[in-house]
């Protein structure tokens, strides 16, 4: 029989007793102590001195950080399919992806009918698992938004709605040992979980052959199918049977069943714990070692089921991937698609979505991207943004989310490096704790590479300025694969355009940022009548350009509505920890409008970015936002916004306050070149074509540029906007130099 090659995991198999109560809750936090990478409980939910197991599990569960839970196995005659499904998604979401689903067709019927089930036949039992496992894995399909429906002969669903989704692909382990059962594993399951002690000489390998017969007649690779057994033993000196002496005994008969049989996951049964931990510590280690030795190297590239094949798109090699990403590589029917393919706003189905663990995958991430230079290319760091194309339909997209370490190079000169994948929040926590902060957007949930190199417009811009006026060196990968290392010393022109059209020359692993001491700061959230939206817009323009360096603003409408009040909210960040000081600076604010409600709190700067609520990779469609930048709130600007939020066409309007520290960086220092804006203006709404109609006739007029970050209107004038001259001739000759084929081009491209 082969060896399917499959990682070498241990488990327990723990009786679950209720008495003394905790009995089995220790043996499963001592398996966990001594390394064992999974623990399961019986499950006989007839059994009065047993625990319900999946209380049990749940326990477990939350006593436990890193080891696995199962059952061996679930008796799923008594748990409903549906319910099943939606227990095991529930446990594996609050353990973080640590619960594992073995499930047997039933036994002991006269237990179970005396708990009031109806008696299967055999093969009854067997056709009702067939359409439980139906039903378990269309209740985790949320990629179908279909009510679900099932017209079986055991099971009818007239509408279901489906999910939740697992945190992980939870794995289906079938309990078997007859034909009819074993089949079963080969068309449907992703594990055969016999017991050693109830195998006949030859039913292992009968097994094994019945099995991958099956799952090629259903069109399956049986390397999909994890091969488990249940093993019992004891040690001593000297040997007195299989499984019955010395370790290297132990490692000596279990040898065979992995190289041989194709074992992958021992799981041991013994409530002794002295038996636990011999195993745990010199039979496990030892056989893992015996088994690599023969194995040689072994491909880690996952053995993907045929649904996935099938849903490949064409004009992608993935069978070229090398070994670095092949293991993380989400491809489209991969359960973590669902929670990779779109991005915070904007829906996607990118055909490969490539996440490297560090620099070296980066490079090798973009070497498969040169191999696809017909199809699009997306880069995402956190996927918050609204105009970049981090993701992408039928494309590529590396996913940097794994380079996200914080770390403090100088504690004198506050400075510190960070990668692209890393979150302004958890950089904000960071940094908090040294007493220092870096103006970083608005929202915590924003990666940093997106931000870093587009400009940076947040919270202390007016006193601070942008992030990238921060910025003192970056690394990036650019398109020929090397690793460049740009700053006013080392590539000065590159380092000049990564500060605000970086997207457009390569990948940034790493920034080195110095940032400004920074306490508690003052954090306002006002409320106000805007009945008179136009008076109000330029009172607040006029009061935010008054006000001291301390204080940055931010102003939110929506769209207006005949016989509705008119709502602004205003945010504003006063840079000062003195309680006076900041009620006197943000006076003149509370008194442009009538107020309808106010809040003002002394908090830290960490704690007004720990606004993530999580909801990254669900947007759906495609965002409709338009950007521009303001010198002046002017009469003639505020009526035409006026106009425009009346207009139905826009549900979110938003100005940010600029100016300041940032005016005080000349135009040409950066490709950030609108340093005299002292606003940032940006509108949402359902269609683009809409949008961008008004916006071009209302507001267009009034602007001096735009932030791309927030605009999804691609026309090339667009890119003019956003770098005039000699911005725009300056960034053509640097992308002639660091990327001549446009590699990077699915964004705002410039082209050579």
């Amino acid at each position: 029989m082969p060896d399917y090659a499959h990682p070498l995991l241990f488990g327990t198999f723990i009786t679950p007793v209720n008495s003394p109560p905790d009995a089995a809750v220790q043996r499963a936090v001592l398996s966990e102590q001594l390394g064992y990478d999974l623990v399961t409980f019986q499950d006989h939910p007839y059994q009065p001195s047993f625990h319900d197991t999946w209380t049990l599990m749940s326990w477990v569960a939350a006593k436990t950080e890193r080891i696995h839970v199962s059952a061996n196995v679930i008796n799923v005659p008594m748990r409903p399919a549906a319910v099943l499904a939606r227990s095991a998604a529930s446990l594996d979401l609050l353990s973080g992806g640590r619960f594992d689903l073995a499930i047997g067709a039933g036994a002991f019927w006269d237990a179970m009918v005396g708990m009031g089930l109806e008696r299967l036949t055999p093969g009854q039992a067997v056709s009702s698992l067939d359409e439980a496992i139906t039903v378990i894995r269309s209740i985790w399909d949320v990629d179908d938004h279909t009510p679900l429906r099932i017209d079986g002969d055991y099971y009818q669903l007239s509408g279901a709605k489906r999910g939740p989704a697992p945190a992980h692909d939870i794995p289906i382990w079938i309990g078997a040992l007859k034909p009819r059962m074993l089949r079963l594993v080969g068309r449907k399951g992703d594990g055969w979980l016999p017991s050693y002690a109830y195998l006949q000489p030859g039913d292992l390998e009968r097994g094994h052959a019945a099995i991958d017969e099956a799952a090629i007649e259903a069109g399956r690779d049986p390397r999909e199918i994890r091969r488990l057994l249940n093993i019992t033993g004891r040690f001593s000196s000297a040997s007195t049977g299989f499984l019955a002496g010395p370790s290297d005994q132990w490692v000596d008969e279990l040898l065979p069943l992995v190289l041989e049989n194709g074992t992958g996951t021992f799981i041991l049964a013994t409530d002794d714990p002295g038996t636990l931990q011999q195993f745990a510590e010199e039979v496990a280690p030892a056989l893992r070692e015996a088994v690599a030795i023969e194995r040689g190297p072994v491909d880690s590239r996952p053995v993907r089921n045929s649904i996935v094949l099938g849903k490949r798109v064409d004009g992608i090699d993935y069978d070229s991937l090398p070994e670095s990403l092949a293991a993380t590589a989400v491809e489209p029917g991969d359960h973590a698609y669902t929670k990779v393919r779109s991005t915070y706003m904007r829906g996607g189905a990118p055909g490969l979505v490539l996440r490297p663990a560090d620099v070296s995958g980066v490079v090798d991430a973009l070497a498969v991207a040169r191999l696809h230079p017909e199809i699009p290319l997306g880069v995402r760091s956190a996927g918050h943004g609204i105009s970049g194309r981090s993701t992408n339909t039928g494309g590529i997209v590396i996913d940097l989310s794994a380079l996200s370490r914080i770390e403090i190079l100088d504690v004198d000169r506050r400075l510190v490096r960070i990668e692209p994948g890393a979150k302004w929040a958890d950089v904000a926590v960071t940094l908090g704790a040294q007493g220092w902060a870096l103006s970083s957007g608005d929202y915590g949930g924003v990666g940093v590479g997106g931000l870093a190199t587009a400009g940076g417009i947040g919270w202390l811009s007016r006193k601070h300025g942008l992030t990238i006026d921060h910025l003192r060196a970056v690394d990036v990968v650019v398109a020929d694969g090397s690793l460049v290392h740009a700053s006013p010393d080392d590539n000065p022109e590159l380092f000049w355009g990564m500060r605000g059209a970086g997207a457009n020359f390569g990948i940034a692993v790493s920034f080195e940022f110095e940032v400004d001491p920074v306490g508690d700061v003052g954090w306002a959230q006002l409320a106000y009548d805007a009945t008179d939206t136009a008076g109000f817009l330029e009172r607040w323009g006029a009061t935010i350009e008054a006000a001291p360096r301390d204080v940055t603003s931010n102003l939110l409408m929506g769209g207006t509505r005949p016989g509705q009040q008119a709502i602004a909210q205003v945010f504003a960040m006063v840079d000062s920890s003195d309680p006076d000081e900041i009620i006197e600076h943000l006076q003149p604010l509370a008194e442009i409008a009538p107020l309808v409600q106010q809040s003002v709190e002394l908090k830290p700067y960490a704690a007004v970015m720990a606004n993530n609520q999580g909801s990254g990779g669900q947007g759906q469609g495609e965002p409709a936002s338009r950007s521009g930048l303001l010198d002046h709130i002017t009469p003639e600007f505020a009526a035409s916004v006026a106009r425009l939020l009346a207009s139905g066409a826009v549900h979110f309007f938003q100005i940010r306050a600029v100016g300041g520290a940032v005016s005080d960086v000349a135009p040409d220092a950066t490709a950030y070149a609108h340093r005299s804006a002292n606003f940032s203006v940006v509108a949402l709404g359902a269609h683009l074509d809409r949008v961008s109609e008004l916006w071009d006739d209302l507001l267009a007029p009034h602007f001096e540029g735009l932030y791309l970050s927030f605009d999804t209107d691609l026309r090339p004038e667009r890119l003019a906007d956003a770098f005039p001259e000699p911005t725009l001739g300056r960034l053509r000759a640097l992308k002639r130099e660091w990327d001549p084929q446009n590699l990077f081009r699915d964004n705002f491209n410039i082209a050579p």
